[in-house]
């Protein structure tokens, strides 16, 4: 009994496909495995894969601006896989005006942070002490900018916390340097990078307002750097416990 052959006609092969998205062929297939290209909503609108074969499928031409699209998510945005995902659950258009949206809020907190005051090195130097090796060494580690448009207040608070630990005791004569703050912004990066993503994804999925979730993200600043702090204390507590347990017994 013979079989009517699949429609092929428009769709791509996966080589075809992924010329045309400007990726490779392992790059369209781990994004089919992460459930990236086919959802719910492109199945209800007949966009969908056609199999002719086990090992044979012909692609809809519709995947390749999805591929473009969750590329950049993931190059320019630093979004995860996860997050992409949800995005596109609805389709292109309601992913498009998701990143549009998201794009704003990110605009609109960026606009807020550019307006804040700057502090030449010369004052810098002069408020803190901080000798001017130092801030050329942070520059360096890019614990901070070059301050060569000035620095803003977070910086200056680095610079005033670094200062504040030399005042301790903690000094060069005991091995502690610029090289120190480094590992806390290397600590750090993951951390606040994935704090990021889910307050845009959670701002943005839950519709609201690109202004009002500005004033969410900065009125959080402090109480998150008082419990960045606190855990900060707990968790050196908990680690010299633990040391003290692996002491051996008298």
């Amino acid at each position: 009994m013979n079989t009517e052959a699949p429609d092929t006609s428009g769709l791509l092969r996966m080589g075809d496909l992924a010329e045309q998205a400007g990726v490779s062929p392992a790059t369209v297939k781990h994004y089919l495995r992460e459930g990236l290209l086919e959802t719910d909503q492109d199945r209800a609108d007949g966009i969908a894969i056609v199999r002719t074969s086990r090992n044979m499928a012909y692609y809809p031409p519709e995947f390749v601006e999805r591929i473009r699209l969750v590329r950049r998510l993931q190059e320019e945005r630093f979004m995860p896989l996860r997050a992409i995902r949800e995005v596109l659950a609805g389709g292109l258009d309601r992913a498009r005006e998701l990143v549009g949206r998201r794009d704003e809020i990110i605009e609109r907190a960026l606009s807020r942070t550019d307006d804040a005051e700057l502090v030449t090195r010369e004052d810098l130097v002069a408020r803190t002490g901080v000798p001017a090796s130092a801030l050329d060494k942070f520059a360096e580690l890019r614990v901070m900018g070059d301050g060569s448009r000035g620095y803003d207040p977070d910086e200056v608070r680095i610079v005033q916390a670094f200062m504040r630990f030399r005042d301790t005791g903690f000094g060069e004569e005991l091995g502690f340097t610029v090289y120190d703050a480094l590992r806390y912004v290397e600590a750090l990066e993951p951390l606040v990078r994935e704090e990021a993503q889910t307050f845009l994804h959670r701002m943005v999925d839950r519709d609201v307002a690109p202004e009002r979730a500005v004033e969410l993200m900065l009125s959080a600043t402090d109480p998150l750097r008082e419990l960045v702090g606190a855990v900060h204390g707990h968790v050196l507590r908990r680690e010299l416990e633990r040391e003290r347990a692996r002491r051996p017994a008298a």
